[in-house]
């Protein structure tokens, strides 16, 4: 190292072993979860490089607290409060499932002054990736248990739970091609791994389908809120041009905020355009005109987030697992 006078750090071993963070952290906690050839590889390179284990902090962990940590990645908003159906679906799920088995569940918005009383829970269940992964990144480097709502990409030790977002994507596009739509967009920020797979599912279910004319654009709202939605469509549909006659948003509160401007701008819905949302949340089953979207059942799905969890935290194995999503077919 650089600087002998500074401790070696889990970051610096992983760069070492060309691993993540995380998987440093189990390998020294001898987790299963890590081959031993790759757990005897990273404790050799953090011998040699003189790193030296918190055994204090690590018997402190195996008392266990009977605490789970939920972190949410999502920042509070008056126009997308935690009392929509996500995240508090998905909490239901969580909280059913952990206090049924004897845990307590503590509750943080990510980076606020709760994560640093997280760091005393057994495990954390992360709601929300983060743009490119960054809130993933974050807690990941607690070096707790983790398991993460979202969707699986790229190179990823994290265990994740979550909706099957391309099927999703292609039930939105094959719902246009059945109606005939031909001028299409797709809101959402494909940042967001989630978002990125519904908007790649729903491209590719175009191009498979091969009917000539077909073309898809993509917006990227500010935030997913109602506004944000409004905003984004409002300021294409003033840049002239073609307007378009279908539109998958990616979530319900951004198609219901696409649907106001549509028609502010005199496009009635769903004769003149149609929308389709995501989530299938209650607001979307009560919205005039009730909008199509696609479900995916969070409730489920918080369960088995609170499940691989306490899996983890008992030193077993977890794996990754993708629910279906299914189109629900309503007024728009």
């Amino acid at each position: 190292m650089s600087d002998s006078s500074k401790p070696v750090t889990m970051e610096q071993i992983a760069v070492l072993a060309g691993v993540s963070t995380i998987t440093v952290s189990r390998a020294l906690r001898d987790s299963p979860s890590v081959t031993p050839a790759t757990r005897e590889r990273i404790k050799t390179l953090a011998e040699a490089a003189g790193y030296r284990f918190n055994h204090h902090a690590r018997n402190l962990r195996l008392r266990r607290s009977h605490m789970v940590a939920v972190m949410l990645e999502m920042q509070p908003d008056a126009d997308r409060p935690m009392t929509d159906a996500y995240p508090l679906q998905l909490l239901g799920g969580i909280t059913q499932e952990l206090t049924s088995r004897g845990y307590s569940v503590l509750l943080s918005a990510l980076q606020s002054p709760g994560q640093s009383v997280a760091s005393s829970a057994d495990g954390v269940i992360l709601l929300g990736q983060g743009a490119n992964g960054s809130a993933v990144k974050s807690v990941a480097a607690m070096g707790l248990p983790l398991v993460v709502w979202g969707a699986e990409h790229g190179r990823s030790d994290s265990v994740i739970v979550g909706g099957d977002n391309a099927h999703g994507g292609a039930c939105a596009a094959e719902r246009f091609i059945d109606m005939q739509r031909s001028e299409l967009l797709f809101l959402g920020d494909v940042r967001h791994a989630e978002i990125r797979d519904r908007q790649q599912g729903f491209v590719k279910a175009l191009k498979k389908a091969g009917i000539p004319g077909v073309r898809a654009h993509t917006l990227t709202p500010a935030a997913f809120t109602f506004g944000a939605g409004f905003t984004a469509v409002q300021a294409h549909l003033a840049k002239g041009g073609k307007a378009p006659d279908g539109l998958f948003a990616a979530s319900d509160l951004l198609a219901m905020g696409a649907v106001r401007a549509f028609t502010d701008a005199g496009l009635t819905v769903p004769e003149a355009v149609s929308v389709i949302g995501y989530d299938d949340s209650p607001a979307a089953q009560s919205f005039a005109p009730p909008l199509t979207s696609v479900r995916q059942d969070w409730h489920h799905g918080g369960v088995l987030l609170a499940r691989k969890v306490l899996d983890l935290i008992a030193g077993q194995g977890a794996a990754s697992e993708i629910m279906p999503t299914e189109l629900v077919i309503r007024a728009t």
